[in-house]
């Protein structure tokens, strides 16, 4: 088989497409064909060796794949051959709430990922795609998706009528934004780009505001809500956008704190926090139980996942490179068929 491994030393210019052997599931795996794979920041971040500098090389880079059964172990069970299926992010995580063991058993680090073309999961590590998907739509499920999922019928529901705010038009928002509008929530969306804007109101997003535009855009979004506040964040920005989160909220609300784009140490006031009882709650990504809850919602109401551009596989660092210009609208992915 051919896979895409980072040698030698980190940087997009040392991943190497490779002849590696094939690999042969063991008792209770499935050997998948994967078909497809999505990009995360994470990713380029893994691979430019500035989320784990410890990570052992070389290894197989990307957490999010989708593909086909071709093979199984003895006593694998709950899958046949030919099931189109998607591969969870923290291996181990089947339900309740995370732990130190669970979290290390993440693909494309510590963990090989799934920018190969056969890779080995155990059975109960792999969920059936929703009918109606891709497996190009499907690749976009494991992380983005199901972290969005995660920020927003986690640990807190959000519910009909509530306010939702969420930051950008990458992966996880669009996402969010999608997931939000299903559950009858109004949601603020924030962007550069007037354009993607327009795009994000197509999806159907209550409002929206320019943060180039208007910078004090926590203000601007408690001003659309009466001066109450809005009842969610969908925090991805990290260390420069966490201060406008925290002016948007309404006493009571809810951050979802998901990503370091702007970095992952700032300065951070804890009186708003304190005083109108804010909850921040770190989320990454998700179990088992919720992907496939998640799933049966995609289904029911036949969610189509957003798609920037897809890229042959074996270009994998032409597309991680896009991906840090940070111009996409939804995911960038990547064909094996193509």
């Amino acid at each position: 088989m051919k896979a895409v491994v980072l040698r030698g030393a980190f940087g997009i210019e040392n991943m190497v497409l490779t002849d590696l052997p094939d690999p042969i599931p063991g008792p209770g795996q499935a050997l998948v064909r994967i078909k497809a794979a999505s990009l995360n920041y994470r990713d380029w971040l893994m691979v430019m060796g500035r989320y784990n500098p410890k990570q052992p090389l070389p290894f197989i880079p990307l957490s999010d794949g989708a593909g086909e059964v071709v093979a199984l172990g003895p006593g694998a069970q709950g899958l046949r051959i030919g099931d189109r299926v998607m591969p969870l992010f923290a291996q181990g995580w089947l339900a309740g709430p995370p732990t130190k063991d669970r979290l290390r058993q993440t693909l494309g680090g510590p963990f090989d990922g799934v920018l190969t073309e056969l890779a080995v999961f155990p059975c109960e590590s792999l969920v059936p795609i929703p009918t109606g998907l891709s497996n190009v739509q499907a690749a976009t499920l494991p992380c983005a998706a199901l972290t969005a999922w995660t920020a927003l019928f986690g640990s807190r529901r959000v519910q009909p009528g509530e306010t939702v705010l969420v930051q950008g038009t990458g992966g996880v928002s669009i996402f969010a934004l999608q997931f939000a509008v299903l559950a009858g929530a109004r949601v603020i969306v924030t962007s550069s780009s007037s354009a993607k804007l327009e795009r994000a109101t197509a999806l159907g997003a209550w409002a929206t505001i320019n943060y180039r535009e208007t910078p004090a855009w926590g203000r601007k979004a408690k001003a659309l809500t009466d001066g109450q506040g809005v009842d969610y964040v969908v925090e991805v920005g990290g260390a420069a956008t966490i201060q406008e989160s925290l002016q948007a909220l309404a006493p009571g609300g809810h951050m979802a704190v998901i990503g370091v784009l702007s970095g992952g140490v700032g300065t951070l006031s804890l009186l708003p926090v304190l005083m109108q009882a804010i909850t921040l709650q770190g989320v990454l990504v998700g179990h088992r139980d919720g992907f496939t809850a998640m799933n049966r919602a995609i289904a029911a109401h036949e969610l189509q996942p957003v798609i920037d551009r897809v890229w042959p596989w074996q270009q994998a660092g032409q597309a991680l490179q896009s991906l840090e210009t940070a111009q996409h609208f939804g995911k960038i992915c990547l064909d094996f068929d193509a």
